[in-house]
This record gives C-alpha cells, sequence and structure tokens, in this order.
C-alpha cells in the first residue's frame, strides 16, 4: 500500500507525533492552517468516512473520546474545530480517514 500515512504510523515517514496510543495517532500537519494543526488518524487503514463499517466504527469513537485532550495539549484553551474531508469533492488529500484539529487563535466562520 502507497498510504504516506500508513508510512507515518509505521515509522517509515517521520512526524512530529503529539499523542499515539495502541488505535490512533496524531501529529501537527506540514502545512498548517492555524497555529494548532493536528491530524488525527486511525492506525488502521479506513480510506474515508464512508469506509466506516460497524466492525470499525469504534475507533472513530476512540479518536473522539480522544480528541478533546489532545487538543486541549496543544493549547487550544478557547476551542478549536474538527474538520474531515470525503472524497474528491471534499478535496480529500489523502485517502486515509483523517480528522483536523484546528485552534489557537479565533479562527474565520469560513474557515474549513
Amino acid at each position: 500500500m502507497d498510504c504516506i500515512f500508513c508510512k507515518i504510523i509505521k515509522g517509515e515517514i517521520p512526524s512530529t507525533k503529539v499523542y499515539e496510543d495502541e488505535k490512533i495517532l496524531a501529529f501537527k500537519d506540514i502545512n498548517p492552517m492555524a497555529p494548532v494543526h493536528v491530524l488525527v488518524i486511525p492506525k488502521e487503514h479506513i480510506p474515508s468516512c464512508d469506509g466506516i463499517t460497524a466492525q470499525n466504527s469504534a475507533v472513530v469513537a476512540h479518536i473522539f473520546e480522544n480528541i478533546p485532550e489532545i487538543a486541549k495539549k496543544c493549547g487550544c484553551t478557547n476551542g478549536y474545530r474538527v474538520i474531515t474531508n470525503c472524497g474528491d469533492d471534499a478535496k480529500q488529500s489523502v485517502k486515509h480517514l483523517h480528522f483536523h484539529i484546528l485552534g489557537g487563535k479565533s479562527l474565520p466562520e469560513n474557515m474549513g
């Protein structure tokens, strides 16, 4: 598989990790759109929201259970935004389910 996020998970491509456990990895985006811009990904390859099933949806719940602590650890003390893109029309650039945490400043309404 030629998935950049799978390679990051395997340690083949470096990243600036901010959180990791047995199911998920969170790391800083290399092209941040805000002072805090972290990507949270499942370690299991799920291509997008369209690939979420009854068999793998627990990892998505696990991501959302951990997002508040990840955001707080990264300095988002006055709110943050969580975004995901699904498919080509939404400009999903990496076909591995991922959630962007954006914060660290007051964000514009039309961002995301």
